[in-house]
């Protein structure tokens, strides 16, 4: 029995097959040519859209699009591997007819369009839209952290600077000692001579003087932090580790798990991101009311508010941050609040009832305070409070809507389940399947076009499989 055998490599091929004959009908390169042809490059603002009269021709900036958007649809993301691939890729072949940029071309176009490239992902968000893949009744909104250009060992917070150096401090210090006993004692091949210990101590000086600068630098700033290879970038939590990372926020669709609105930010947490991102969904989908489902992360009540207005519902859950719970004493939630009769119910059974008013960071705060006599006679005194004379609660203005969502995430657990599962979709199939958990570029602007690249890419994915390229090149042609 003998082996299939391939042609021979040196047979002439007279009559060559046509380069189209390697791309099938529903290869997905066919939608990226259509999708970039249906596309005005010139209202999207990019460089170079409309050709000179004159001078060297440049490349179209609609094929170095197409090249960017095959890239990243196929964990193709650097400039370099971009510009092998251009030459022995065939789907390449077909979709540049045979161009052949350089890395360097590659990587400028990419630098010189930010804004354009970020345009690009909106069009075919809209197209979803257009297509009805996306449900515009529920999103999940969540936060991860992808790693930046720039290693642990060039951040610095103020604390980090100032053990450092202490460090060095003593390190000099050493090195003085060594120095003067080196006068006294004989020299000895196996310890330093006085002029290598200078050295040494010279170069601790430099290195001093340089944190020293960066401490100040820092507190001039206002910042908490500072890094040395990319500037925007933050020490984050990730896990049980800190890594330097980016903050990427996306609102995904629970229809399909599209990507409706994603933003890039180097705040270490996500408190403060819910308005802007729920909002954002909501106009991007143009529905009037819409159900967000976020983790407690999220949970801000000014942020609730703002969204309840706009005919935003939120489901989010209430973390347990009360002093007195961790303490082991009664948490707030252990208290009934009774809207009619304005006051608490405690655990014992005892009302607080409205006492006074104020305002704290700009929010109207209510007070609640059970009689004196009461509290210092009850049973529980011990286990509710350790104020001397009464327990007291504090009550934001419009906690209600607060307290509305808690009834909404308790009465459906199975929102929150599904939470996780369209939150953490995207991501997953980001880090994993698209080799896109950390990022190529440097600087705030140009981490969110590379974003931008990637949300289009994860989206172009799950489109082609939910409709199929025919599907697509007939809502673009």
């Amino acid at each position: 029995m003998s082996y299939i055998e391939g042609a021979d490599r040196q047979q002439a091929w007279l009559l060559p097959e046509r380069l189209e004959d390697y791309v099938h009908a529903d290869n997905s390169v066919r939608f990226l040519d259509a999708f970039v042809d249906s596309l005005d490059l010139s209202a999207l603002g990019f460089q170079r859209a409309t050709a000179n009269s004159t001078g060297r021709p440049p490349y179209d900036p609609g094929d170095l699009l197409r090249l960017y958007l095959y890239g990243y649809l196929n964990r193709l993301r650097s400039s370099r591997r971009l510009e092998r691939e251009a030459q022995r890729n065939v789907e390449l072949l077909w979709l540049l007819r045979q161009l052949r940029p350089d890395f360097k071309t590659i990587a400028d176009f990419r630098k010189d369009n930010l804004q354009p490239l970020r345009a690009v992902c909106r069009e075919f968000t809209l197209l979803c839209r257009q297509l009805e893949l996306f449900g515009g009744e529920l999103v999940a909104i969540d936060g991860s952290k992808l790693r930046a250009v720039n290693s642990k060992r060039r951040n610095f917070s103020e604390r980090k600077l100032r053990a450092t150096l202490a460090e060095i401090d003593v390190k000099i210090e050493g090195y003085f000692q060594q120095l003067d006993a080196a006068d006294a004692i004989e020299p000895n091949a196996a310890q330093p001579t006085a002029a290598q210990l200078q050295q040494k101590i010279e170069h601790l000086k430099q290195r001093r003087q340089q944190n020293a600068v960066r401490l100040e630098q820092l507190q001039t700033s206002g910042q908490t932090q500072v890094s040395l290879t990319d500037p925007d970038s933050r020490s984050m939590k990730v896990g049980q580790s800190t890594e330097v990372c980016y903050n990427v926020q996306t609102a995904v669709d629970a229809k399909h798990k599209l990507i409706v609105e994603h933003a890039v930010t180097n705040a270490v947490t996500d408190m403060g991101q819910l308005t802007p991102m729920a909002t954002a969904a909501q106009q991007t989908l143009g529905v009037a009311r819409l159900e967000v489902l976020a983790d407690m992360g999220y949970y801000w009540g000014a942020q609730v508010k703002e969204c309840a207005d706009v005919g935003i519902t939120c489901y989010i859950p209430k973390a347990l941050t009360s002093a007195n719970t961790q303490q082991g004493l009664f948490g707030k939630e252990r208290f009934a609040y009774d809207s009619e009769q304005d006051c608490y119910r405690c655990p014992a059974g005892q009302v607080l009832s409205y006492r006074s008013s104020s305002l704290e960071l700009g929010r109207p705060i209510r007070y609640y305070r059970a009689p004196v006599s009461v509290c210092r006679t009850c049973a529980l005194k011990a286990r509710c409070t350790r104020n001397q004379e009464a327990r007291r609660l504090s009550r934001w203005e419009h906690e209600d809507l607060l307290d509305q969502m808690q009834q909404r995430v308790a009465t459906q657990p199975s929102k929150m389940k599904q939470r996780k599962a369209l939150a953490e979709h995207p991501f997953g199939t980001i880090k994993r399947g698209m080799d896109a958990g950390y990022f190529l570029l440097r600087g705030l602007e140009k981490v969110r076009t590379e974003m931008s690249l990637t949300v289009l890419a994860y989206n172009l994915k799950r489109a082609i499989s939910i409709l199929g390229v025919p599907k697509l090149l007939l809502a673009v042609g």
